[in-house]
């Protein structure tokens, strides 16, 4: 995973998103990650498997 600081992701912001298209971008903000930008596939993929997993929960009953 790359990372990038704050500062660069919002300089160089259409680079964050190329980069986010190919893997999952960490931004730091004073060292520490703050949040990850990701490509909407990959959210969308990442949703259906939770999705998925609430749905199994449900079907069971709730028990895990």
């Amino acid at each position: 995973m790359q990372t990038l600081s704050a500062r660069d992701a919002k300089y160089n912001f259409g680079r964050l998103i190329d980069m986010a298209r190919a893997e999952p971008v960490t931004v730091e903000k004073h060292g520490r990650a703050v949040v990850v930008v990701l490509a909407v596939e990959e959210y969308e993929r990442l949703k259906t498997i939770e999705s998925e997993q609430q749905a199994k929960t449900v079907g069971s009953g709730g028990k895990k």
